[in-house]
């Protein structure tokens, strides 16, 4: 922040004691404008709340107020909002232009890919051009950015200062500089320091990228909600300090040694690791605040006894297009590109007993995935901790599918889950549509077009079985009395699948499933109810 600019937070503090020393009621200042906070699970909130038998509608935030009463209420309300301005102004703050944005654009970019030919560097899953291939598809997820050409160079060390031997580097170079118009070089690794960077590009002349930069503006072309654009602010930290490394050096090559900042007894470095230190600081901290809203509305779901579903799978398996076809929710609207989908969303369905459940739509997984990303996202990542089942979607027909499936069991495995959920997991091939008779060889794997609908019945009643074991619910029989409140009840509380009327003595058989605390509740309400269990 430049001399003579306030902060908006401290604004916001003069604003509001000029109107206390006015008398007014309060001064607002002016927030960062967005859509109500409603942490990574985005709900949408309904009109009235939800019955337990009743799923929330899926999508954006809202909030709900209780009625103010006057006097301290009033006070404490203004308190809240206050901080809520004081939040949102922060937030503005922490969410200002990046210094490592890439400038906007066109980009035409060469893509080069060190190919490792042996040693423990060498994956045993793909090959040179399959990864390319993958490098290709992320540079063509951004906007008015060209391919003019893919290049494979061997390598015996990638992690080498300058990556590729002495003569392959100059056959490289020579190629770069060739190609006409060329304005950017994707290395296909996944980060290089800064120093290797700026050698590079005065070599070669033009902006060098790694996956982790191209990753990550990716993110940041896709983010949407505040927890995202949080997680990629984060992600950031450990670039800018990468660079200021490069930069002081850089300071200290020109002035011949470190400079104190006039009065303040610290160096530039000292002074740039402290803000770097405090902005870190502050990103977790909004990061925490978001976590614990995510955790209440986590509780308000667990109380209403919704199964959880999420549904995991690498960038651009057909995750969203799946959960559409299991809802019907037509405002879903799947993205062939990576990346698509950066926020987790939540979206109420049924299963074939009329039970209702929530699929939690998550963040794609990439192979070779920075670490550093990774970690940003663990935030939001940690919603699937506390999900009732995982489905694990795979595109049976990428050539690359076995070492897709090894990249998110080999996340989720870091993630810390509970066993049970990575025992239960239900793994789905999708995509069969495109490759003729396709049978699974995967024991207990479910084949299934999510864009045509093949085999999503056999899908619901998998998905049915195994949350009927992970939640404890109870499929049973009762006898109710139509004259009292018991069915009324039932259809609040639990999942009524068949009801049979017997009009002679005024009685109806209900057969219902039930969770372990509401089947509770009705037996303490109700204990002259006669119950059949299958």
């Amino acid at each position: 922040m430049g001399p003579g600019r306030l902060s908006q937070s401290l604004l916001l503090r003069c604003r509001r004691a000029a109107a206390a020393a006015l008398g007014a009621s309060r001064c607002r200042g002016g927030p960062l404008s967005a859509r109500p906070l409603s942490a990574a699970i985005r709900l949408r909130a309904p009109q009235r709340p939800p019955g337990r038998g009743e799923p929330p509608r899926a999508g954006g935030g809202a909030r709900w107020k209780g009625v103010v009463g006057a006097g301290g209420d009033e006070e404490e309300e203004e308190e809240e909002d206050d901080e809520e301005e004081e939040d949102e102004a922060e937030l503005a703050e922490l969410l200002g232009p990046s210094p490592l944005a890439l400038e906007p654009g066109a980009q035409r970019v060469a893509v080069v890919h060190p190919a490792v030919k042996w040693g423990p560097k060498k994956s045993p899953l793909t090959t040179a051009e399959l990864q390319i291939a993958e490098a290709i598809a992320l540079v063509d997820t951004l906007q008015n950015w060209t391919v003019l050409d893919k290049i494979i160079i061997p390598t015996k060390n990638p992690d080498k200062k300058f990556i590729f031997g002495k003569g392959n580097f100059q056959v490289l170079t020579e190629k770069i500089k060739k190609l006409p118009h060329v304005t950017a070089v994707f290395l296909n690794v996944e980060r290089i320091s800064s120093l290797t960077k700026k050698e590079l590009e005065d070599a070669w002349g033009v902006k060098v990228f790694d996956r982790y930069t191209v990753v990550l503006h990716i993110f940041r072309c896709n983010a949407r909600t505040k927890e995202a654009k949080l997680q990629i602010a984060l992600a950031e930290i450990p670039l800018l300090r990468s660079n200021l490394k490069n930069e002081v050096s850089q300071l200290d090559q020109q002035r011949g040694g470190s400079r104190y900042i006039m009065g303040s007894g610290e160096t530039f470095m000292e002074t740039q690791n402290r803000m770097l230190k405090e902005k870190e600081l502050k990103i977790r901290n909004a990061l925490e605040k978001l976590r614990r809203k995510r955790s209440l509305l986590r509780t308000q779901r667990k109380k209403r006894e919704f199964p959880i579903i999420s549904v995991m799978g690498y960038t651009n398996c057909g995750k969203t297009t799946l959960i559409k076809a299991l809802t019907g929710e037509a405002g879903l609207q799947p993205r062939d590109q990576l990346f698509a989908t950066l926020d987790i969303t939540a979206h109420a369905g049924y299963l074939p007993s009329h039970m209702a459940v929530i699929y939690v739509d998550t963040i794609g997984f990439l192979t070779d995935l920075p670490h550093n990303l990774v970690e940003s996202f663990s935030a939001t990542l940690e919603e699937v901790a506390y999900s009732d089942l995982i489905v694990h979607v795979r595109d049976i027909t990428h050539p690359e599918t076995i070492l897709q499936k090894a990249t998110v069991l080999s996340v989720l495995k870091n993630l810390n889950l509970p066993s049970h959920l990575l025992d239960s997991m239900v793994e789905v091939h999708n995509k069969v549509d495109l490759i003729e008779r396709y049978k699974p060889t995967e024991e207990n794997a479910l084949a299934i077009s999510a864009l045509h609908g093949h085999g999503l019945e056999e899908l619901k009643e998998e998905i049915e079985k195994k949350i009927l074991t992970a939640t404890g619910k109870k499929i049973l029989t009762v006898n109710v009395n139509l004259e009292g409140p018991q069915l009324s009840w039932l259809y609040k509380e639990a999942t009524v699948q068949e009801v049979e009327v017997k009009p002679e003595d005024g009685t109806a058989r209900v057969k219902v499933i039930i969770g372990n605390s509401a089947f509770g509740r009705y037996k303490n309400l109700f204990p002259n109810s006669k119950i059949f269990m299958p």
